[in-house]
C-alpha cells in the first residue's frame, strides 16, 4: 500500500456517502442555515477544467460550512435549454431532448466521480415539463402585474442563430454565442419591464457588501442612471418638435447640429419619401445595436433638410440622421456640442459645422481658448453662454433646467442606460412562451389549467428558421376565451429565463403544484454563497436580481436579493501550441524537451504560445476525465485548490499535477503504512511529560487548525493547503518511539487528516478510517484550536542599529529589558557596527524591536 489507489478507496468513499444519505438536505429551523451554490452546467455531454475548478470551490465551502455545524444545502442541476441541443440534434439528426438527456447522464457520472457533496434529490433540469410549467405560471402573473407585455420594437438579431439577442448579449457588435456580426430586425417581442426595478437594482448593490467591487461597478454601469434634462426643439416650417435628452444641458450655447437616430420615428416618416434617406438607415440597420460596434464605426450623417430651432437663441440648426444615434438611449435624438464630446467634434469635422468652445478650464483665457482635435471634457466655467458666462458646470446645468422649465422648453430629468429585457427568441429548444393570439380576442394568455404548454417532439429542421412556425399541428389551437381557430406563440423564453430563478426551486424541487413552497424558500434564500465566472456580471446576475423581486412581487418570495454572497473564480488556462502550418495542436499531441517542444507523432517542430483560457478553438484544453482516470479526483482537486488564489487564473501544467500526485502518495505512505504501528493509539490520553519537539507539533496544531479555518471562511484556500502542508512536513520531521513523539505524531496526522478533508474527501476519509476512527469524517465537527497554544512561547524582535535593520533574534516573549539588550549588542552585525565603542543608548520595544544607537 505504498501509493494512493484511488480506483479502489474512490469509488468506495462516495458508495458510503450515498449509503449514508450524508448531503441530503432538511428545512430546519432550529438550526442555522448555509446555502452554496455553483452556477449550473449546459449540458453539453463532458466537463472540462473550468468545472472542476468551479465545482470544487464549491465543494470546500459545503463541506467546510457542514463540519462547522451549518445546515448546508448543495444543490446541482442543468440549464438544459439552448440553441446548441438544437444544432447539434440539426447536426447528428437526433431530438434536441434525448441528445441532452444523454448528455445530462453522462455529465453526472462524470461530476458524481470529483466527489461532490451534492445533494442529488434535487436535482433539476429546466428543459423538463416539470420545471417549465412553473416558469410560465410566473410569466402569466407577471402579465397580469404588468410586468410583462409585448411590442414591435427594433432588435438584435443573429444571423446564424437566426434568434433575437438581448442587448447584454451583443459584445463588440457580435452574438455572444455565435460570433456573428448583429443586425437590426424590427420584431414584435416579449418584454419583461426591468426598468421598474431600476433604482432598486441600482440603490442595493451597495447593500451586497459579499458581492465584488468589479461586479457591482459593471452591474452599476449598465444600469447607467443619468441625471440631466429633456430639451424641447422645435422644428422650423413644421408644427412638430424634436426631445433630446442630454446629461450636459450646460452646453446647450454649444451645439451646432441635431442628429436622430436611424429608427427615430421622424427619420422612418422622412425615409418613406426619400430613397437615399431609407438607403442610410438600411446601411445602420447592418450595423448593428450594440454601443461598441457603433462607438468603432465612421461617424456618418444625413442631412435631412430640417433645421431645429435653439430654445433660448431661436438660431436654427441642420438636423441629420446619425448612424452613431441610439433609439434605445435617452430620446433617440441629441443635440450635437462638438466642443465637449469627442464624437460630435468628429462628425462637426467631417460635415463641417461650427465648433463653438462653452466651458474653459478656470485658468484659461476664454478669449483665446479653442478645440483642436480633441474635444474639452473636463470641468471649469461657462463662456460664450449668455447668462450662465462664469457658472460651474454644475451651477449652469441646473440654471438651464429652471430656465427650460420657465419657458416650458423642457424640464430636468432622469434616464437610464438599462432598457427592458427582451425575452422572445425565434427557436425550438426553449421554454414554450405560453400565450395565444386569436384574430378576435387579440393576445390570450394559457389557461393554469393546461399548462404546462409542452413542445412537440415531432419537430424538422430542414427548413430555416423556428420549427415551432412549420410544425403542422402545434400551434393550431382553439381561443380559450371565444373557442375560435387560433394560434400559439411560437417564441420561445430566452434562456436566460430559466436561470433567473433556479436557484429557488432547488428549495422545493418536488413541487409540482407551485415552484417551490413559500416557507421553504424563505428558510433557504437567499443563497449564502454563489459561485461562477465574472462572464455572468451582467446577463444572469442582473436577470436573477430582477426576478426575485418581480416574483417578490407578485407573492412568491420574501427576498429581494437571491444571492447574499458572490465569489467569481478565475479562469483555467494552458499553453497553446502550432504546428508549422499554423494549425492548433492539443497538448496530448506535443512533446516538451528541455531543447523545446515537438510534434508526437513525427517529431516536427512546434510553435510554443502564450497561455490562455483553455477553448476549444485552440486546443489547449486537458480533459478532466482523463486527469481523473489517471490520478484520481482528490489529486485533481488538490492542484486546482492549491496552485493559485481562486479569484486569479490557474495555469493548468502537467508539472504541477505531478506536484499533487506526488504529495497524495506521501501523505498517504507516512499516515496509512504507519497506522498499524506505532500510530495505533487512538485516544490516548496526552503524557504527563511532554518534550519540546512534541510540544512542538501540539503547538503548531493547534496554530495550523486557527489558521486554516480563517483561511477557509476567506477563501484563501491556495493559502489553507499551504499551512497543511507545512504542519504534515513538521509531524513528518518528528521522530523517536517515544510515548510524546508517538502522541503528538499521531495528534499531528490526524489534524493534516481532517484539515484537508475538505479538499481531498476521498484520501482523508480512507486515512480516518486506517487511523482507527468508525465514524467517517463527513459525520464530524470541524476541528477546533485551543486559544492557549495559539500564543507564541518566543517572539521574533528585529535588531535595528541607527534605525537600520542589522539582524533578527529569537527571544522568549516579555523577556527582560536587559536580557533582550544583552542578546541585541552580542549580533555580529551589531558589534560590528559599533567598532569597540559603547552605544549612546539603546531603545527596547518590548516583543518588537531593539534599536542601538551609536
Amino acid at each position: 500500500m505504498s501509493r494512493y489507489d484511488f480506483r479502489v478507496v474512490e469509488p468506495h468513499w462516495r458508495k458510503i456517502w450515498d449509503e449514508m444519505d450524508a448531503f441530503r438536505a432538511t428545512e430546519d429551523p432550529a438550526r442555522d442555515k448555509y446555502y452554496v451554490l455553483e452556477m449550473f452546467p449546459y449540458p453539453s455531454g463532458r466537463i472540462h477544467m473550468g468545472h472542476v475548478r468551479n465545482y470544487a470551490l464549491g465543494d470546500v465551502v459545503a463541506r467546510f460550512k457542514k463540519a462547522r455545524g451549518f445546515n448546508v444545502l448543495h444543490p446541482m442541476g442543468w440549464d438544459a435549454f439552448g440553441l446548441p441541443a438544437e444544432n447539434a440534434a440539426i447536426e447528428n439528426k437526433r431530438p434536441p431532448a434525448e441528445w441532452t438527456r444523454e448528455n445530462i447522464a453522462a455529465m453526472r457520472d462524470q461530476l458524481k466521480g470529483l466527489g461532490l457533496s451534492i445533494d442529488w434529490s434535487r436535482e433539476i433540469a429546466t428543459c423538463e415539463p416539470e420545471y417549465y410549467r412553473h416558469e410560465q405560471k410566473m410569466f402569466l402573473d407577471f402579465l397580469k402585474a404588468g410586468l410583462a407585455y409585448r411590442k414591435e420594437s427594433w432588435v438584435n438579431w443573429d444571423p446564424v442563430d437566426q434568434t433575437v439577442l438581448a442587448n447584454e448579449q451583443v459584445i463588440d457588435g457580435k452574438g455572444w454565442r455565435t460570433g456573428a456580426p448583429v443586425e437590426k430586425r424590427r420584431l414584435a417581442q416579449w418584454n419583461l419591464k426591468i426598468t421598474r426595478y431600476a433604482d432598486e437594482l441600482l440603490e442595493a448593490l451597495d447593500r451586497l457588501e459579499r458581492w465584488p467591487d468589479k461586479v457591482r461597478l459593471m452591474q452599476r454601469n449598465w444600469i447607467g442612471k443619468s441625471t440631466g434634462a429633456r430639451v424641447r426643439f422645435e422644428l422650423a416650417e413644421r408644427d412638430e418638435a424634436v426631445e433630446v435628452f442630454t446629461t450636459r444641458p450646460d452646453t446647450l450655447y454649444g451645439m451646432s447640429f441635431l442628429a436622430l437616430a436611424p429608427n427615430h420615428p421622424l427619420t422612418e416618416r422622412l425615409a418613406a419619401d426619400d430613397p437615399a434617406l431609407a438607403d442610410f438607415v438600411a446601411e445602420c440597420n447592418r450595423l448593428g445595436t450594440s454601443e461598441e460596434a457603433i462607438e468603432r464605426a465612421e461617424k456618418r450623417g444625413y442631412d435631412t433638410g430640417l433645421e431645429a430651432i435653439h430654445p433660448f437663441t431661436g438660431a436654427r440648426f441642420k438636423v441629420f440622421a446619425a448612424n452613431f444615434v441610439l433609439m434605445e438611449y435617452g430620446t433617440g435624438a441629441i443635440f450635437g456640442c462638438p466642443a465637449h464630446d469627442q464624437r460630435d467634434l468628429d462628425f462637426a469635422r467631417k460635415y463641417g459645422l461650427d465648433v463653438t468652445p462653452v466651458v474653459a478650464p478656470a485658468d484659461a483665457d476664454s478669449a483665446d481658448f479653442a478645440i483642436g482635435d480633441e474635444a474639452y471634457v473636463g470641468p471649469g466655467r461657462l463662456i460664450n453662454s449668455d447668462f450662465l458666462d462664469g457658472l460651474s458646470v454644475e451651477d449652469a446645468k441646473q440654471a438651464v433646467v429652471t430656465r427650460l422649465e420657465s419657458d416650458g422648453a423642457g424640464t430636468g430629468a432622469v434616464t437610464y442606460r438599462l432598457r427592458d429585457w427582451g425575452v422572445s427568441r425565434q427557436r425550438y429548444w426553449g421554454c414554450p412562451i405560453p400565450v395565444i393570439h386569436c384574430p378576435a380576442c387579440g393576445v390570450v394568455p394559457a389557461r393554469e389549467e393546461d399548462l404546462p404548454v409542452t413542445l412537440p417532439e415531432d419537430v424538422s429542421f430542414e427548413k430555416p428558421g423556428n420549427p415551432l412556425d412549420h410544425h403542422p399541428t402545434w400551434k393550431h389551437v382553439a381561443c380559450p376565451e371565444c373557442g375560435e381557430p387560433a394560434e400559439r406563440e411560437t417564441d420561445t423564453f430566452d434562456t436566460f429565463f430559466e436561470s433567473s430563478w433556479y436557484f429557488a426551486r432547488y428549495c422545493d424541487p418536488q413541487n409540482e403544484r407551485l415552484g417551490f413552497d413559500q416557507d421553504k424558500a424563505g428558510y433557504w434564500l437567499p443563497v449564502d454563497q454563489y459561485i461562477g465566472g465574472i462572464e455572468h456580471a451582467v446577463l444572469h446576475l442582473l436577470y436573477s436580481r430582477f426576478f426575485t423581486r418581480a416574483l417578490k412581487d407578485c407573492g412568491y418570495l420574501d427576498v429581494e436579493e437571491p444571492f447574499a454572497g458572490l465569489f467569481t473564480q478565475g479562469m483555467v488556462c494552458h499553453e497553446t501550441f502550432r504546428d508549422q502550418d499554423g494549425k492548433w495542436l492539443f497538448p496530448s499531441e506535443v512533446n516538451r524537451t528541455g531543447e523545446g517542444a515537438s510534434r508526437v507523432s513525427d517529431g516536427a517542430p512546434v510553435e510554443v504560445g502564450r497561455s490562455e483560457k483553455m477553448s476549444k478553438s485552440r486546443k489547449n484544453v486537458v480533459d478532466p476525465v482523463d486527469i481523473v482516470e489517471t490520478y484520481g479526483a482528490d489529486t485533481a482537486r488538490l492542484f486546482m485548490l492549491s496552485d493559485s488564489p481562486p479569484e486569479r487564473d490557474l495555469e493548468w501544467t502537467e508539472a504541477g499535477v505531478e506536484g499533487a500526485w506526488r504529495y497524495v502518495n506521501r501523505l498517504w505512505r507516512a499516515v496509512a503504512d504507519e497506522a498499524d504501528g506505532p500510530l495505533a493509539l487512538q485516544g490516548a490520553p496526552r503524557p504527563e511529560t511532554v518534550g519540546e519537539s512534541a510540544a512542538a507539533v501540539e503547538r503548531a496544531v493547534h496554530k495550523t487548525i486557527d489558521g486554516v479555518t480563517g483561511d477557509l471562511e476567506r477563501f484563501h484556500f491556495n493559502r489553507a493547503i499551504a499551512r497543511i502542508r507545512e504542519l504534515s512536513n513538521a509531524v513528518q520531521e518528528l521522530d523517536g518511539e517515544a510515548a510524546d513523539v508517538v502522541w503528538a505524531r499521531r495528534l499531528g496526522w490526524e489534524t493534516v487528516v481532517r484539515l484537508l478533508n475538505p479538499m481531498t474527501p476521498h484520501l482523508t476519509e480512507e486515512l480516518w478510517r486506517r487511523l482507527g476512527h468508525p465514524t467517517p469524517l463527513v459525520a464530524l465537527e470541524w476541528p477546533a484550536a485551543d486559544p492557549a497554544l495559539l500564543v507564541e512561547d518566543s517572539v521574533t524582535v528585529a535588531i535595528q542599529v541607527n534605525g537600520k535593520l542589522r539582524a533578527t533574534i529569537d527571544l522568549p516573549r516579555d523577556a527582560a529589558r536587559e536580557d533582550a539588550e544583552a542578546a541585541a549588542l552580542a549580533q555580529e552585525n551589531v558589534q560590528r557596527a559599533l567598532d569597540g565603542k559603547d552605544p549612546r543608548k539603546v531603545i527596547v520595544v518590548p516583543n518588537r524591536i531593539v534599536n542601538v544607537v551609536i
